[in-house]
């Protein structure tokens, strides 16, 4: 294949033969007449980039984790398995990433049975997991553990705050009861942080749309109030008048949390602030936490939230029992 006007253009034309936008190997290249010389030199001209050993794609293509893991697809040994949040990624629990991992891309979390080693390159982060053949399940091109397996291994962590939003992001996928992810806790009896997944597995609710609203939920039972209730509807005379994140219907106490993605622009802040106003209308006290409320060593939701119910026990009267 002549490259030479590609070169001088400085871009891939229509008679490049492969995708522009999708991973390839070298033997694929070759299948089309690009010999290796060339492909090292598209690279160099920075007209592809060499994403792993022997896989590239064209360079117009922006690093994302769907990116990464189409090109571990097309590179590692079979026995990988994609473990973890980003099982639940490509699962369509979007919401189970790190924060912010759509900006500061991570490795893929890829693990091998045990005693076969570790995968070594730069977009996995690897280890070996004892999995069954039904932990395992196929999903674009890559083996991937099972919602529940997945599920049971995001409350395996050392973090109540992790792991409550690990498995509230896994029981939205409606994949497993919440029955059947606890009846299967005892399997892991003995394995690393069993401790958490047992105190935090009873807690999970897949009615909860954002990880800080798992966090939230984790603190309000933190703070000993009465059961809270995700996505808690507010009626007046027949008609919705809101959803709200978290609240206790006999205590007529609610807390939302405002996450930066959707609740900062003029016109979110404008339909927050008409919602709220009429839920108070009917009676409801309620608190509105951020990031820095919630998260991290100074957070102080517990202590809000227990001045808030107490204040609404003050304007609505004591709870029931």
């Amino acid at each position: 294949m002549n490259i030479e006007p590609m070169l001088r253009a400085g871009s891939l034309d229509e008679s490049w033969p492969l995708s522009q936008h999708t991973p390839f190997t070298a033997r694929m290249a070759r299948d089309e007449g690009i010999r290796p010389h060339q492909l090292r030199q598209l690279v160099r001209t920075r007209l592809l980039r060499h994403l792993l050993q022997n896989v590239y794609v064209g360079a117009t293509r922006r690093d994302s984790t769907e990116l990464r893991c189409e090109a571990l697809a097309l590179a590692v040994p079979d026995d990988c398995v994609v473990v973890d949040r980003h099982a639940g990624w490509l699962q369509k629990a979007e919401m189970v990433l790190a924060p912010n991992e759509h900006i500061e891309l991570q490795p893929i979390s890829m693990f091998r049975p045990s005693g076969h080693g570790r995968l070594r390159n730069d977009l996995a982060v690897s280890g070996e997991r004892n999995l069954l053949p039904s932990d395992i399940v196929e999903v674009g091109g890559l083996r991937v553990t099972t919602p529940i397996r997945t599920a049971w291994d995001l409350g395996r962590v050392r973090w109540a705050d992790r792991a409550i939003a690990g498995i509230d992001a896994m029981l939205r996928l409606e994949a497993f009861t919440h029955e059947e992810f606890l009846d299967g806790i005892d399997r892991f009896r003995g394995m690393r942080w069993i401790t958490t997944l047992r105190a935090i597995g009873p807690l999970g609710d897949g009615r909860a749309q954002s990880p800080g609203e798992s966090v939230l939920r984790l603190r309000w039972i933190e703070a000993g109030l009465p059961e809270p209730t995700p996505q808690l509807e507010v009626w007046r005379g027949g008609r919705l008048l809101a959803m709200l994140d978290l609240g206790n219907g006999v205590l007529r106490y609610a807390a939302e949390y405002d996450g930066q993605e959707w609740h900062t622009s003029p016109d979110q802040r404008a339909h927050d602030t008409a919602r709220r106003t009429a839920v108070a209308k009917e009676d409801w006290h309620l608190d509105v936490f951020v990031a820095a409320d919630v998260f991290g060593p100074r957070q102080d939701a517990v202590t809000r939230l227990r001045v808030g119910a107490a204040q609404a026990r003050l304007l609505y009267g004591p709870v029931a029992g």
